[in-house]
C-alpha cells in the first residue's frame, strides 16, 4: 500500500526502443506530440497534458522492465485521426464499437490505442 493517503494517479509512461531516433520521429511526426526534453542516445520525453510519455534507449538503465506495453490516447474522432496516419502503422480500427477505437503500431511494435473521447 502507498503511504500517501491520496489515490495513486498516472504521471507518465516509459517505453524502451532499440532505434530511439525513429521512435522519436513517430511520436512527434505521426502522433504530433510535443517534445519536452531530450538526452540523445538516452531518452526523449513528450508531454501530453498532465502525463508524460518517455521513450528510452533500450539498455540505458540498469533496471530493465518487460517489453509488453500499450499506450492509450483519447482523440475526438479515431477515424479522422487515422486519415492523417500512414496505413503501415494501422493494426485495427473499430468504427462501429462504442467508443470507437483504433490500434496503431509504433516503429518497434508497441500498441498505440486511439480511443474516442467521451462526448461532453
Amino acid at each position: 500500500m502507498i503511504v500517501d493517503r491520496r489515490a495513486p494517479w498516472l504521471v507518465g509512461v516509459e517505453l524502451y526502443f532499440d532505434d530511439l531516433p525513429r521512435a522519436k520521429a513517430f511520436y512527434a511526426e505521426v502522433l504530433g506530440l510535443a517534445l519536452a526534453e531530450e538526452a540523445p542516445d538516452h531518452h526523449a520525453k513528450f508531454q501530453t497534458g498532465e502525463v508524460f510519455l518517455c521513450l528510452e534507449k533500450r539498455g540505458a538503465e540498469p533496471y530493465p522492465s518487460a517489453d509488453k506495453a500499450v499506450v492509450f490516447f483519447e482523440v475526438d474522432n479515431p477515424g479522422r485521426a487515422l486519415a492523417e496516419v500512414e496505413s503501415q502503422h494501422l493494426v485495427q480500427h473499430e468504427a462501429s464499437a462504442t467508443p470507437r477505437w483504433a490500434v496503431l503500431h509504433d516503429p518497434e511494435g508497441h500498441n498505440v490505442l486511439l480511443l474516442e473521447a467521451p462526448a461532453t
